[in-house]
């Protein structure tokens, strides 16, 4: 008759483990961050291409900007419930530098556009967390905007 209690006592504490909610565990998105840097030229007059070379420690990679014409979304339409947006042209130009082993640390970046003119800033890439703090750090990325003379600076 002892056993009992005891026994019904252990099921009731088992029976409030593993339920949904209970746990820590979160369902994380398995997506993927480009490593890198990014260049936005809000007024490309004249450049057609750039190129990226960013320093950090002892080393140096240059790489291929593949600038694209930039994008954003147009105007909102709604029919019948459903509503959409049209990508439209800015005029811009954007692009990005994979840079494959980026630190999280002040990176020396020179762009050159089509004149071959060394254009440079300093910049910190930073982390991001596309699944919420709880799924991890991915990245490092950094943003650079080119001004109108060309000047480049953090975004």
């Amino acid at each position: 008759m002892r056993r009992i209690p005891w026994t019904a006592a252990l099921l009731v504490l088992a029976a409030g483990c593993g339920q949904a909610g209970s746990g820590s565990e979160v369902a994380c998105p398995a997506i993927g961050t480009a490593v890198g840097i990014g260049l936005t030229v809000p007024d490309p007059a004249g450049i057609t291409r750039a190129t990226l070379e960013a320093c950090w420690g002892d080393q140096c990679v240059t790489r291929p900007v593949g600038l694209m014409p930039e994008t954003a979304a147009g105007a909102t339409s709604c029919a019948a419930g459903t509503c959409g947006a049209s990508m439209v042209p800015t005029g811009g130009l954007r692009g990005f530098a994979d840079l494959p082993g980026l630190q999280a640390v002040p990176i020396r970046v020179t762009v050159r556009f089509d004149d071959g003119k060394p254009h440079t800033a300093v910049v910190t890439p930073t982390f991001s967390e596309p699944g919420g703090p709880a799924c991890g750090k991915a990245g490092p990325q950094a943003q650079l905007v080119a001004g109108a003379d060309r000047e480049i600076k953090p975004r």
